[in-house]
């Protein structure tokens, strides 16, 4: 048995939907959720005292400006097993713990495929035609013998690669660090950066953000697309320019585009894309299902649970298996 402090606070960050209360047992935990994203400086005003954070996948940056000015925190909690915007040296170099908890990739393929359907047979247009006395209006994309071109062939972008192949789709596929035997695997020819945006009729963007990758989708790319060619971006919203989008999407270069995450988030009430013209846009839904929020609120429960019990943490990410009184100065 571990002896480590009692957790007196409990706090839960960027809890949009109000869905962390109902997806676990919290009985008996010292917890408070909060519903709205907080401004560093407000996040240490809010959280001076807390023992314990509780971090929604990567809704929030957690950097060594902020983790030094919170001199209880002992025990960090992160959704999933992965967190690029959580300082993890500065937490092993503070005494912090860090865990992680299950998680599926499943739900961000489903919903990938729901936009991808939505965006190619025009299903909104069609739907709020129909509502307002019409009837049907054009012709949509049928996805057998068209080519998707898929952004990275990790394990969401394989997945969505394999259902392309069930349709009967071609597949290219490409990322800063694809192999010709990557994409053999998963059915899809290589390409390069601007072969997959000019010879696909969908591309599908399945890469993580990081300095090399940030914009990755610019002008150059967008103007490669085929007229009337459509984007949908699951990832990461920094992955796209979006000045570079909304001029695309005006100029009618692009056919449809269907967005999911946003940069940054939440989407400020007056960013533009929300009048862009051929638009489907959904709020960073991809995690988001019953089952999958399951999985981190039980995983967060059984890491809070551990820590009182003087158990090893399940999970650990950082190595870190007791916080001391207070983190250094």
């Amino acid at each position: 048995m571990i002896a480590r402090p009692p957790l007196r606070r409990i706090v839960v960050l960027d809890d949009y939907g109000d869905v962390a209360p109902g997806a676990a047992d919290w009985s008996g935990l010292p917890v408070e959720f909060l519903h709205e994203k907080l401004s560093e400086a407000a996040l240490v005003d809010h959280l001076h005292d807390a023992d314990a954070l509780v971090l929604i996948r990567e809704r929030t940056a957690v950097p060594e400006s902020l983790l030094r000015r919170l001199p209880a925190l002992r025990l960090i909690i992160t959704a999933g097993m992965r967190n690029r915007v959580l300082d993890l040296d500065a937490c092993v170099a503070r005494g912090i713990a860090v865990c992680g908890t299950d998680s599926r990739g499943s739900p961000t393929v489903e919903l990938t495929w729901g936009l991808i359907l939505a965006l190619a047979r025009g299903i909104p247009a069609q739907e709020q035609r129909l509502r307002q006395g019409g009837w049907q209006h054009g012709a949509g994309l049928g996805l057998e013998g068209a080519t998707l071109g898929v952004a990275g062939l990790g394990r969401i972008g394989g997945a969505v690669a394999a259902i392309g192949r069930a349709f009967g789709m071609r597949l290219l596929a490409w990322s800063p660090n694809m192999t010709a035997e990557k994409a053999e695997a998963a059915g899809a020819v290589l390409t390069d950066r601007i072969g997959l945006f000019r010879d696909a009729d969908i591309v599908t963007l399945h890469l993580g953000l990081g300095p090399a990758t940030r914009g990755i989708v610019g002008a150059t790319e967008l103007g490669a697309m085929r007229l009337g060619a459509l984007l949908v971006n699951t990832a990461r919203g920094g992955l796209v320019d979006r000045v570079a989008l909304i001029a695309a999407l005006r100029s009618g270069q692009l056919g449809g585009v269907a967005i999911d995450t946003h940069d940054p988030e939440p989407m400020a009430a007056d960013d533009p894309i929300r009048d862009a013209p051929n638009t489907i846009l959904t709020p960073h839904l991809g995690y988001v299902t019953r089952q999958n929020v399951g999985l981190y609120f039980n995983g967060v429960v059984a890491c809070l649970q551990a820590w009182r019990a003087g158990e090893a943490l399940p999970r650990p990410l950082n190595g870190v298996a007791q916080a001391p009184q207070g983190n250094p100065a």
